[in-house]
């Protein structure tokens, strides 16, 4: 800011830091502790997710060393897990607004310069041709046959294009940190049974509200 201060169109201000700081707590830290608490319910009512999980971490960790940012590309099935909660989720199913700009034609339909659009994710991350049983946490819909990490371009939790959330990297390392080392120190055991588990989301607009719930942290 000081070397810029004479700058007419200066960007570098008190306003532009605070609004970026906002971003961060705001855009990055509420979703991903939301995507990491929803993603805890959804372990709960698919136990044999959990199990998986925990024995791939075992083989490549062990209880004591703690994962790193390395270790997601040989745990192919920490990996999956993460991406398969993503896509369930639909955090933010309309993604956020955007501004046609300039005219557009789009299947016959011409989309004036200035017009708002909302890219609506749902119908990519919940299609049943690319992902069977769509409405069930699957950690197969990304894998290949040889059970490797296999990428999909459905895949859109956190919007696509040019304006794709700038943190999408940072998520996903924070998110395989949290939850692996979550399951590497502790046996998570739900209060009800896994059948009564209810993971539909209390509202679902701008944002997908997880429902309410209790679970235990038992040490291993």
């Amino acid at each position: 800011m000081e070397q810029e201060k004479h700058n007419e169109q200066l960007d570098f201000t008190f306003g532009s830091l605070t609004a970026t700081i906002f971003d961060l707590f705001g855009a990055g830290t509420e979703t991903t502790s939301t995507t990491l608490g929803y993603g805890l319910l959804l372990l709960l009512k698919h136990p044999e997710v959990i199990a998986k999980a925990q024995e791939e971490i075992d083989h490549e960790l062990g209880r004591h060393r703690s994962p790193c940012m390395e270790d997601r590309s040989h745990m192919p099935h920490m990996d999956v897990v993460v991406h398969a909660i993503q896509r369930y989720i639909d955090l933010v199913p309309t993604s956020l607004p955007r501004v046609v700009t300039c005219d557009i034609k789009f299947r016959n339909y011409l989309i004036p310069k200035g017009t708002d659009v909302l890219t609506l994710l749902t119908s990519v991350l919940h299609d049943d041709k690319e992902f069977p049983n769509s409405e069930v946490v699957d950690p197969g819909h990304f894998l290949d046959e040889r059970s490797n990490f296999k990428n999909s371009e459905y895949f859109m939790a956190l919007s696509v294009g040019k304006r794709i959330c700038v943190g999408e990297g940072l998520a996903r390392i924070e998110l395989f940190l949290f939850l692996t080392t979550i399951l590497q120190k502790f046996a998570l055991k739900s209060v009800v049974d896994p059948k009564d588990i209810d993971t539909t989301p209390v509202a679902s607009g701008l944002v997908s509200m997880l429902p309410s719930y209790e679970l235990c942290f038992n040490p291993v």
